[in-house]
């Protein structure tokens, strides 16, 4: 359980190029170990030690394991319109969060009043996913499935950070 202190949002790090050097291997490697690092950016272990842990401290670099959907057996993937009615966007939204195969919710203004990205196995558990698990719930009123049938960027470790 994270501690309030954990999960504070603080000012931003000013990154360095160590810091960047940092990121760039543990994006290639999360595994990498801090004496690996160490040795490819000319500092000491406890440098790269004291240095993560200020990234990670300051929620600027979580160090995270990222699944294959693909590989997990999960080959379909829609964006998912949600219209509300009955109940707020945001309530409806958070219920849809806490379904497994929805991994994206946004409350949105436009055609639809949240956004979703699933996933699914096969055609069978979509449909029991739209029908059932998604029609289900309390306020969705009308579900605009988007089979993607052919993904050409999915980068779960972008970062909003720029070579220099």
């Amino acid at each position: 359980m994270n501690s309030p202190a954990a999960s504070a949002v603080t000012a931003p790090v000013e990154l360095d190029q160590i810091d960047q050097g940092i990121i760039d291997l543990l994006r290639e490697d999360g595994r990498m170990p801090y004496r690996s690092i160490a040795r490819e950016l000319g500092v000491t272990e406890n440098t790269v030690r004291a240095r993560v842990k200020r990234l990670e401290d300051s929620n600027t670099m979580r160090v995270v394991a990222v699944t294959d959907t693909q590989a997990a057996g999960f080959d379909m993937l829609l964006a998912v319109g949600v219209q509300v009615e009955g109940r707020t966007p945001e309530a409806v939204a958070e219920d849809l969060a806490r379904i497994p195969e929805v991994f994206s919710v946004n409350v949105a203004v436009g055609n639809h009043d949240v956004e979703i990205l699933v996933m699914a196995r096969d055609p069978a558990s979509l449909n029991e996913l739209l029908a059932e698990t998604l029609g289900g719930i309390p306020g969705v009123r009308r579900l605009t499935p988007a089979l993607a049938v052919d993904v050409l960027k999915n980068q779960p470790d972008w970062v909003p950070f720029y070579d220099a």
